[in-house]
């Protein structure tokens, strides 16, 4: 009987943005008209998705989750088109803004805009239906990650924190973390899992100091930083990702807007690559 060699445990998995999956669906799937150019729009479709994982169209079993992480959509919407109502279930559904206004309307009766550094979260649990629009002039990018839940069934619930005062200069704001935690974050969710976003100015640095048991995927969400550890040194452009692992301290390095989901170590991660 032959054995296979064990797989090499690399601290960071590098993922570049060539090859995530981009989509760009026609504009009626989502009740949008016609696709138009404008003054300030100058892609030919009305949305650009880049997919993390897995997700609609996009079918790879080789890349299907990180951990809790299901899904991770880089989303660009031009003004005054977005995401007509539609549902979910069973799902913990943070959007965290990075360019624009992303204006929100749902079955629980919420109705708000907001803008860069801002963060929402939905407990779909039993369902709930809701809407993503950009009604500014200018261009709308979010990040929107969808976590699996400690539990389904839970009870619908939605929440905000506008980005007006937040402060991630040079270092990490804390955003998002478990109902069963004892940190005080701005949105609570229902799963093992914390986010954290910075921008660090060129030459100033952040550290990510991972436990073991834990990991984290990180998105270089602008500019070009640089992750120094153990491992070497890895170098980003906007829109590059990368899986990180636990027992692990990692030094990142400006000029760079970056988001980090830490998570308890769970077997998977990319195998395509």
């Amino acid at each position: 009987m032959i054995s296979k060699a064990p797989q090499l445990r690399t601290a960071l998995r590098y993922i570049p943005s060539d090859k995530l999956f981009v989509s760009e669906p026609v504009p009626r799937m989502f009740g949008n008209p016609p696709n138009k150019r404008t003054e300030n729009w100058t892609n030919d479709n009305w949305l650009k998705s880049r997919f993390h994982f897995s997700f609609a169209e996009y079918n790879n079993f080789g890349n299907s989750n990180y951990g809790v992480l299901r899904v991770m959509n880089d989303d660009l919407v031009q003004p005054k088109r977005g995401f007509g109502t539609h549902g979910h279930r069973n799902m913990e559904i943070v959007t965290y803004v990075v360019q624009g206004k992303l204006s929100h309307q749902d079955s629980l009766g919420t109705k708000e805009s907001l803008g860069r550094g801002s963060i929402q979260f939905m407990t779909a649990g039993t369902g709930v239906a809701h809407s993503e629009t950009n009604d500014d002039q200018e261009p709308l990018r979010f990040i929107q990650m969808w976590l699996l839940p400690t539990s389904n069934g839970l009870k619908p619930n939605y929440g905000s924190m506008c980005g007006d005062n937040l402060d991630l200069t040079n270092k990490f704001a804390h955003l998002v973390s478990s109902v069963e935690s004892s940190r005080d974050t701005p949105v609570k969710i229902n799963c093992d899992a914390n986010i954290q976003v910075a921008e660090i100015s060129k030459g100033k640095t952040v550290e990510i100091d991972l436990k073991e048991g834990r990991q984290a995927y990180f998105l270089a969400v602008e500019g070009n930083p640089v992750i120094s550890g153990s491992f070497g040194k890895q170098s980003f452009k906007q829109h590059d990702a990368a899986e990180l692992k636990g027992g692990e301290s990692f030094i990142v390095q400006g000029p760079g807007h970056v988001l980090v989901v830490e998570m308890a170590e769970a077997e998977g991660g990319r195998t395509d690559l």
